[in-house]
């Protein structure tokens, strides 16, 4: 016997239509993806620049690279020497406070976070704060030239600010993502073009190599030769990433 004919019922697959408010919010979310990249390659020029200035204007240590201030702390221990044994060992304590306090604000990354969480430029703020103080303890110090008792203070200031940025930015959850010690992020590069990675993913590390350097650049240049305009550029740094933070939320049309 013949086998009956199958009598399934197929029904028929239907394309979901692309609305323009599917299209508008993938167009929303790239947008806001590459606004994050800006403003986290402003981040990084803000440590390069304050490092810099901290380095020739601060004490001859950093702010952000603890790590390089460990090494600092050890030496002036073999040397013998108390002052440079007190400002690394301000940078140190200072920093990891800045991290404790910008973690707390900043909180731990969520399923539903947009690209740049409010938490974060909360923290932002609280740096640029900071930064404020620094400022006008800095020019009211003959010019920038800060005395003794007064730049311990600014190291403080200028190293609890980036370690409030280096724990805020764990927020967007991207792993290996950092705006201060960039050693990893050097590391990283390297091993990706190392075992056949493109030049393309490579890229947003080299950006934010560049931006630190470039940052140290502009900040050494101001504290060598205009060092009373220094912080003229963190701030203008800092202001320019709170801008920037504001519009990854704003939807238009």
């Amino acid at each position: 016997m013949a086998a009956a004919p199958c009598r399934c019922n197929l029904e028929p697959e239907i394309a979901l239509p692309v609305t323009a408010s599917m299209t508008e919010t993938t167009t929303i979310t790239a947008v806001a993806a590459r606004t994050r990249e800006v403003g986290v390659l402003l981040l990084a020029m803000v440590s390069g620049a304050t490092d810099a200035i901290g380095f020739v204007a601060l004490g001859g240590v950093f702010t952000s690279v603890m790590t390089g201030n460990m090494v600092l702390f050890g030496l002036a221990i073999a040397r013998g020497d108390v002052g440079q044994l007190a400002n690394a060992a301000t940078a140190i304590v200072c920093f990891m406070l800045g991290c404790a306090i910008g973690a707390r604000i900043a909180g731990r990354p969520a399923k539903n976070d947009p690209p740049w969480p409010r938490p974060v430029t909360v923290a932002l703020l609280l740096e640029l704060g900071l930064f404020g103080a620094y400022t006008i303890g800095y020019e009211s110090a003959h010019l920038g030239h800060a005395n003794a008792t007064l730049q311990p203070i600014l190291l403080a200031l200028t190293a609890t600010g980036l370690g409030v940025q280096s724990a805020a930015v764990q927020r967007f959850g991207q792993s290996g993502l950092s705006t201060t010690y960039m050693t990893g992020t050097l590391t990283t590069l390297v091993a990706r073009l190392a075992t056949g990675g493109s030049a393309r993913d490579a890229m947003p590390n080299l950006r934010l190599l560049l931006g630190l350097i470039a940052g140290a650049v502009a900040g050494g240049l101001l504290a060598v030769y205009a060092r009373p305009f220094a912080p003229v550029l963190q701030l203008g740094l800092l202001a320019g990433v709170l801008v920037i933070a504001s519009l990854p939320q704003e939807r238009h049309g």
